[in-house]
This record gives C-alpha cells, sequence and structure tokens, in this order.
C-alpha cells in the first residue's frame, strides 16, 4: 500500500476532466492537481517551449511527494512525454498513447480524424501512435486554435462555439472518417455539441476513461496503488489566479473545489537529449 498522492497536471482547468475520471475510478487515492494558468494555452507554442513547461511542473509535482504524474494535457504529451519519464523518478502516464489505442481499435473503414491544438497536430504523435496499433489507418488532423478559448469563455455553448465546431469538423466529414479522436482534454466539455455535428455514424474517443483505466493498471503492475478501505482527498495548485481556476474548474471536474493554492515554478533543468 502506498498512500502518496497521484500528480496530474494541464495548462489549465482542462484537465480536470482526466482527475474527474481518476477521482470516480480510483476512489481511494489522494490526488494533487497543478494547473498552468499563468501560461494557459500550450497550443500555440512552439513544442520545445511546451516541453520546457511540462519538466517544470513536472519536477514541482515530485517536490510535491506524487508517486505517479499524470500528464492531463494532449499538447504536454505530444510534446515532452519521453523527456518526462526520463526526467522523473516516478512513472509518468499521458494521454495520447490511451486514445491512439481506442481509436484504432474502434474505426471500421480505417479513417480516423483528429482535433487537437497547434502543438499536438504538429508533433505528429498521435499518428505514430495511431499507426503503431494498426499502420493502414490514415489518420486527418485538424488544428483547432480557436477552441480552447471558447470553451473558458462565459458560454461555451454559444453559436459562435458551435460554428466553431462546424469549421473544424468540415474536413473530416469530408473525408468520411467514421471515429474522431478529441485531442485537448477541454473538448469532452462539448461532446454534445461535437456528436450533434458529426451524427451518431462517428464515434468519439477521448483520453479520460481509458487515461484512467492505465493509470489503474500501472499502480497495480508497480505495487503501488493505495488500500481501498478509505476515500481519497484531492488537493489543488495553480501559477494563476486561484479564485479564477476554483470557479472555471467547477465546470470541467464537475464536483467540488475548495481551496486552491498558488505556487510558482522553479525552472527545469535541459531536456534529456
Amino acid at each position: 500500500m502506498d498512500g502518496r498522492p497521484i500528480g496530474v497536471f494541464d495548462s489549465g482547468v482542462g484537465g480536470l476532466t482526466v482527475l474527474h475520471e481518476l477521482l470516480v475510478t480510483l476512489p481511494h487515492e489522494d490526488a494533487v492537481y497543478l494547473g498552468d494558468n499563468a501560461r494557459l494555452p500550450y497550443g500555440p507554442r512552439p513544442l520545445a517551449e511546451v516541453r520546457r513547461f511540462a519538466l517544470e511542473v513536472g519536477r514541482h509535482l515530485e517536490r510535491e511527494g506524487v508517486k505517479l504524474v499524470v500528464v492531463a494535457c494532449n499538447s504536454a504529451t505530444a510534446a515532452g512525454l519521453p523527456d518526462l519519464q526520463r526526467a522523473l523518478e516516478v512513472p509518468v502516464v499521458g494521454v495520447l498513447e490511451p486514445e491512439a489505442h481506442a481509436a484504432a481499435l474502434t474505426t471500421r473503414n480505417r479513417r480516423v480524424g483528429l482535433l487537437a491544438t497547434e502543438a499536438t497536430v504538429a508533433s505528429g504523435r498521435y499518428e505514430e501512435l495511431v499507426r503503431a496499433h494498426d499502420a493502414g489507418v490514415e489518420v486527418i488532423a485538424v488544428p483547432c486554435p480557436r477552441l480552447v478559448t471558447l470553451i473558458e469563455g462565459p458560454d461555451p455553448f454559444a453559436e459562435e462555439t458551435t460554428e466553431a465546431v462546424r469549421e473544424v469538423a468540415a474536413p473530416l466529414k469530408e473525408a468520411g472518417v467514421d471515429t474522431v479522436i478529441l485531442g485537448c482534454t477541454h473538448y469532452p466539455i462539448l461532446r454534445p455539441v461535437f456528436q450533434r455535428v458529426f451524427g451518431r455514424s462517428v464515434t468519439l474517443v477521448f483520453s479520460a476513461e481509458e487515461t484512467a483505466r492505465e493509470v489503474a493498471e500501472t499502480l497495480e503492475r508497480k505495487g503501488i496503488a493505495n488500500g481501498e478501505d478509505r476515500e481519497g482527498s484531492y488537493r489543488f495548485l495553480t501559477t494563476g489566479d486561484p479564485a479564477a481556476f476554483r470557479e472555471m474548474g467547477k465546470r470541467f471536474l464537475q464536483l467540488p473545489i475548495r481551496d486552491v493554492e498558488h505556487v510558482t515554478l522553479a525552472a527545469a533543468a535541459p531536456a534529456a537529449a
């Protein structure tokens, strides 16, 4: 039995969709979530910069005494997962591999769409991971530069958001995909909008459930799961404004958020070659 918490991080509050699934899948585990809101969004930034940010956040969580780190950010996973796994002493789980695996298994016509941030699309990691499971699958990737800002805006279900979804969905519908990866942890908030735009013939794949399963398996395999005769606790850290995090975070976590602590991150060492 290992009572240390699971560390989870994202560029903002989108990763709370993953934390929610972790909390309901592993209710006996403690968790600490860090949102790097001061530098949100990661998506438009160069991959090298996102990689540096991810290392800074990962090292901070390690100093917090976590036993495993979940990179609940698609951009950070795409840019820096191997570097994090080399740099940290604890296991590190990202959100891309579980989604890619699910998409490769789900598609019937072997045409998979990807909606993600610019950084995630630029990395090409989803294509690599999907084809590692089925080399015959075609991945059509579309960057979505507006969606994160709209989702974190005052009305995520405004007509402007629906129009933005229609815009990014159009090339995927034209390509005839039957499976679409929602490649950003913010996007599940708009799942009903995406499903209406694509229709029921298209299956949407997103990371929360698959990532929670991988975390549970990793804890058991490493022998670091907590005892199941307790209810876990969770706490929140942010590099941004705690009050704003608390208010916005409730939209994504769908559970109470009380205290949020402000933190300042130390600079990361150079990334591993």
